[in-house]
């Protein structure tokens, strides 16, 4: 799910009354904005991450990995078709919800990520925190952008050559498109105001929990890169190779009340 496109509907304030989920009156099924589903999980150690929660779970084994997901799968009952999605590894069993017909976070997924947290917690396993010495990687999700002049004129191609799908109730000719099979990255197209044929116009976007941003960036600088701009911070920085090749580091923070804003430029 790209975070590139905000709508009025998203930014509805809901940073007034704290979380959405307090209100009797919202459906559980009824979308959260991204300042409402962050402040509903960040507690129980999950994060919101591109319309979705997330969160990691260390393990022992894949034997342990495959107890995870059986736990998690039973605490969502009849929902989990509709909402989780678990890959699982020998060192980590990664968990993320959302409603995926919709393609966004709803209250339900808040609930029911409360509920996976407490099996776990029953037989004694934790979800890991964003970051620590002992457990380096985070959770994070990695888009693609593609800058063009005709946004529509290329999408059909991107879309055939790597099998990918229309993102779920997003079917016009210029909006992201997605791995069918949710492994992949996803893609989304940059609007160009003009040829640049001497920039790059294919770029990462590495989307990581709001509290992972500046060690990720101080730590890609120390790597040798270069902040191209923090203009759009704290929703994305924009970073650089030696050679010029950006990636932009991107959090779901200040999209809320951007509102409607469109598309901010991101390298």
């Amino acid at each position: 799910m790209t975070e590139h496109r905000a709508t009025a509907a998203e930014g509805a304030d809901d940073r007034q009354s704290g979380l959405a989920g307090d209100r009797p009156s919202q459906s559980a099924d009824e979308r959260l904005t991204r300042t409402a589903a962050s402040q509903a999980v960040e507690c129980i150690g999950w994060r919101y991450l591109l319309g979705s929660l997330a969160a990691s779970v260390a393990v022992n084994s894949l034997g342990q990995a495959a107890s995870v997901a059986a736990i998690a799968n039973a605490a969502c009952g009849e929902h989990a078709d509709g909402h989780l999605r678990i890959d699982l590894r020998p060192s980590r069993a990664e968990l993320s919800l959302m409603d995926r017909q919709v393609g966004w976070a709803t209250r339900r997924d808040t609930e029911l990520a409360g509920a996976i947290t407490s099996a776990l917690a029953r037989i004694g396993v934790t979800v890991a925190p964003p970051v620590t010495a002992g457990y380096p990687r985070p959770v994070q999700m990695l888009e693609l952008a593609i800058d063009a002049m005709d946004i529509a004129a290329i999408r059909p191609f991107w879309k055939a050559v790597l099998g990918y799908a229309d993102e779920p109730g997003h079917h016009g000719p210029e909006d992201p498109i997605v791995d069918p099979a949710g492994q992949l990255p996803a893609i989304w197209f940059q609007q160009m105001d003009e040829p640049r044929p001497q920039r790059n116009r294919i770029h990462f976007d590495i989307t990581v929990a709001h509290d992972e941003a500046e060690p990720r960036i101080r730590a890609t600088l120390d790597a040798g890169g270069v902040l191209v701009s923090d203009a759009g911070a704290r929703a994305f920085w924009v970073l650089a190779d030696a050679e010029g090749n950006e990636v932009c580091v991107c959090t779901w923070q200040e999209r809320d009340e951007r509102g409607a804003e469109p598309e901010l430029a991101t390298g």
